[in-house]
């Protein structure tokens, strides 16, 4: 009984480190994502041909279940308390987010992506996807505080900020000459980009977030 008992604990660290090789292969064959942001230049079947803001030509395949959604513009007095947004923003030194641009999610997206996070809009931007727990008109803007669940964030929406929602689109908007974001293309073995969604300015918008 004695070597039986003194084997567990070799045993055990034995099984503890598959798990951990196994975890850490399983997180390391997870494919990157990209960000892009860019104009519809063509339309290739399933394939889209994306000047990027940066002036880098991408070609990114939809899948077969693709889903489109157009960015379009509402009012700043379409947050209301218990809305989920995502604020991207620049840090004040008080710690407040000044944001530069607002979207409203609709409430099947509630708690999509929920946290607060380095962006890529700007140099030093953030973003927030958060639930708004107050919202107050101040001097120098609306004052909203929103919580996730980590923690919550002061925000200032200056006037004039752009405030865009997300609605139900179609393929058929995805044309030459249209302002997309697709938010995680994923980058295959071979180098391919794919989307699985593709957002889609309406009306000329260019998505601010």
């Amino acid at each position: 009984m004695r070597k039986i008992s003194s084997s567990l604990p070799r045993a055990l660290a034995a099984s503890l480190m598959i798990v951990s090789v196994l975890g850490t292969a399983a997180w390391a064959q997870q494919p990157p994502t990209v960000r892009i942001r860019g104009t519809i230049e063509s339309v290739d079947g399933a394939n889209l041909m994306i000047k990027s803001r940066e002036g880098t030509d991408m070609k990114v395949r939809m899948t077969d279940n693709v889903a489109v959604f157009g960015v379009a513009k509402t009012e700043l007095s379409d947050i209301k308390q218990g809305s989920y947004i995502g604020v991207t923003a620049m840090p004040e030194p008080d710690g407040t987010q000044k944001a530069v641009a607002v979207h409203i999610f609709p409430e099947n997206q509630r708690g999509a992506a929920e946290g607060f996070r380095p962006w890529d809009q700007r140099a030093g931007s953030t973003m927030t996807n958060a639930t708004v727990a107050e919202t107050v008109k101040g001097s120098d803007g609306q004052n909203i505080l929103v919580k996730y669940k980590d923690g919550e964030k002061k925000v200032v929406v200056p006037p004039g900020t752009p405030i865009v929602t997300f609605v139900a689109g179609d393929k058929s908007e995805l044309k030459p000459g249209a302002k997309v974001i697709i938010f995680s293309a994923t980058k295959k073995d071979d180098g391919t980009l794919e989307a699985a969604r593709v957002n889609v300015g309406r009306d000329g918008i260019t998505p601010p977030m």
